[in-house]
């Protein structure tokens, strides 16, 4: 089978990037990080998701690494201790608050050295498949192709053999709508339930301690909108339920 190592974060992009992967008949090695984020109930949601492809017929390789030594050491909005998640548009210049320093480079950097640890022991390729898409390219600069040459030159300058891994980026120029469309059609080759999918996702970055999504903060507003447009009811759980999210991303939408 082909060879593929993803990172998972538990929200709707990296999940409909694994459902995609399987559909198209890879092994998947997923990877998860803990690095003090507000929103780790997504982390929750990505164990929830593997367990569920297991049950299913899709058994896949998951690890769960911990940065925690980092948070007290990040300047961003986004990981514990650090101010309050902006509200808004996704667009908006205050969503550069929710930039954590390096990030995709700190992953990409362990990504990498399990692929390239996957490729040379079963002596094969390997895709690092990533949900990034167009959606990320204004506001997160480790979301462009330009820091994906650079980071993947740098590799490739540092690791004997590297030329066996490559980047697999589906979404690259596409936006959340597309992924959904993409993860509709993953789950009818797969034979999964689309609601059971995608209730085992979360991009909130403002969840309740029980886990209900927020319908305001600039992530969920962008998933709401690509439920929206597919014409479906977004099933994982919001705080004053979908009619009032779905009300409330409308609106805005109108007024941005």
């Amino acid at each position: 089978m082909k060879q593929a190592v993803l990172s998972l974060s538990g929200g709707m992009d990296s999940s409909t990037v694994l459902l995609h992967l399987l559909a198209h008949d890879y092994e998947v090695t997923a990877l998860s990080f803990d690095y003090g984020q507000k929103h780790n109930v997504e982390l929750e949601r990505a164990a929830e998701l593997i367990e569920y492809l297991d049950r299913n017929g899709y058994p896949v390789k998951y690890q769960r690494i911990t940065l925690q030594g980092l948070v007290s050491l990040l300047d961003s909005n986004l990981v514990k201790g650090g101010d309050d998640v902006p509200e808004g548009h996704y667009e908006e210049e205050n969503m550069k608050d929710t930039v954590v320093p390096n990030r995709n480079k700190m992953f990409s950097s362990i990504i990498q050295a399990v692929a390239l640890s996957v490729a040379n022991a079963k002596d094969c390729n390997v895709d690092i498949a990533m949900g990034i898409h167009a959606g990320d390219h204004a506001i997160y600069p480790d979301c462009r192709q330009e820091f994906r040459d650079a980071d993947y030159k740098a590799f490739v300058e540092g690791n004997w053999d590297a030329n066996k891994v490559t980047y697999y980026t589906p979404y690259l120029d596409g936006d959340k709508y597309d992924i959904l469309l993409d993860g509709e059609s993953a789950c009818k080759i797969l034979d999964l339930d689309f609601d059971e999918v995608y209730k085992r996702t979360n991009t909130s970055y403002k969840p309740t301690a029980e886990g209900l999504s927020d319908y305001k903060s600039a992530s969920s507003v962008e998933r709401i909108e690509a439920f929206l447009k597919l014409g479906r009811r977004d099933p994982v759980p919001y705080i004053d339920g979908w009619e009032t999210a779905k009300k409330h991303v409308e609106q805005l939408l109108l007024n941005y």
